[in-house]
């Protein structure tokens, strides 16, 4: 058994120029730190790296400041579509969702098909039954939609583009995908995404998030990865499992990794995002190309930490 655990949770990746000018920066501050306690307790108590990251990514998909779960954001249509995914390093099992609507915690859903081990992916209609299966917790559709995100959908379609969460097009966008990694007491590694996608995206876009490599990937002999940004990005550079190949066949640690990653990202396709990571022994890091990354970290047992820039 290891000595020491670390956590490390993220709020999506975009512009976050105006964040540190209003009182709101303390409402994120309280919500990572809070979440960063709460798995630093089952941590502390042997929960698995698996089981927390699972626990910490539906605590961020309940609460609205987060584009995933209650605070998704909405399609062209004027819809909510889920995507989650996690992953367990120690065997690379893994589980993911894509295309949901009505599940309250999706990443639960992922967790389902991890466990029931025949498939990795499932998405739409077929996800839909699959939860009914498995009695997961559903809610109507205004648990989901709110004005403000009716209002940020509208000034998107007035721009005429789709957007990060987080990218202005006023100063009002701020929030973002979620994401956890996690180092248990026994060395394992385990990674959990989750994310209502784009702002405005077409009806039936799956992005990075519930795909293997791209938006999610531990392993137990390199490093766990969660990452946010324009998924089509990341789905054509493999940008999850690219970073895991730094640590592999490079040596690089944590940090030096993400950021090799981020560096490939830009290189390769002007890619916009950010990532967090934990390696093997620990260590924990994270790397963006976006003016901003809200994350928080428990290195190695140590206090909770916060930033937002």
């Amino acid at each position: 058994m290891s000595n020491s655990y670390s956590l490390m949770i993220h709020g999506g990746a975009g512009a976050l120029e105006d964040l540190k000018h209003e009182a709101s920066e303390a409402t994120f501050r309280e919500s990572i730190t809070a979440i960063l306690e709460r798995g630093r307790q089952r941590l502390e108590s042997g929960d698995s790296a698996l089981d927390v990251v699972e626990y910490c990514a539906s605590l961020l998909e309940d609460d609205r400041l987060y584009n995933a779960g209650r605070g998704s954001v909405l399609n062209a249509d004027g819809k909510v579509e889920m995507d989650a995914a996690l992953m367990d390093g120690r065997d690379l099992r893994a589980g993911a969702v894509a295309c949901l609507r009505s599940i309250k915690n999706p990443i639960s859903l992922a967790r389902r098909v991890l466990e029931h081990g025949e498939h990795v992916l499932l998405m739409g209609d077929g996800a839909l039954e699959f939860a009914k299966f498995c009695a997961i917790e559903t809610y109507p559709d205004d648990y989901f939609i709110t004005e403000a995100r009716i209002k940020q959908l509208a000034e998107a379609q007035v721009a005429g583009r789709m957007t990060l969460d987080h990218e202005r097009i006023k100063p009002s966008q701020k929030l973002g995908t979620i994401g956890a990694v996690a180092r248990d007491l026994h060395g394992n590694l385990a990674a959990a995404t989750s994310t209502g996608g784009l702002v405005n995206k077409r009806w039936g876009r799956v992005g990075d998030t519930p795909i293997v490599g791209a938006g999610v990937f531990a392993d137990n002999d390199t490093c766990a990865v969660s990452a946010t940004g324009y998924g089509e990005q990341f789905l054509r550079t493999v940008f999850a499992k690219t970073i895991s190949d730094f640590v592999q066949f490079r040596g690089l640690d944590a940090q030096a990794a993400a950021q090799a990653g981020i560096d490939y990202l830009v290189a390769k396709v002007n890619g916009e995002g950010g990532a967090i990571v934990i390696d093997a022994s620990g260590r924990c890091a994270a790397a963006q190309s976006t003016s901003g990354l809200i994350r928080g970290w428990i290195e190695l047992g140590g206090e909770a930490h916060c930033q937002l820039g």
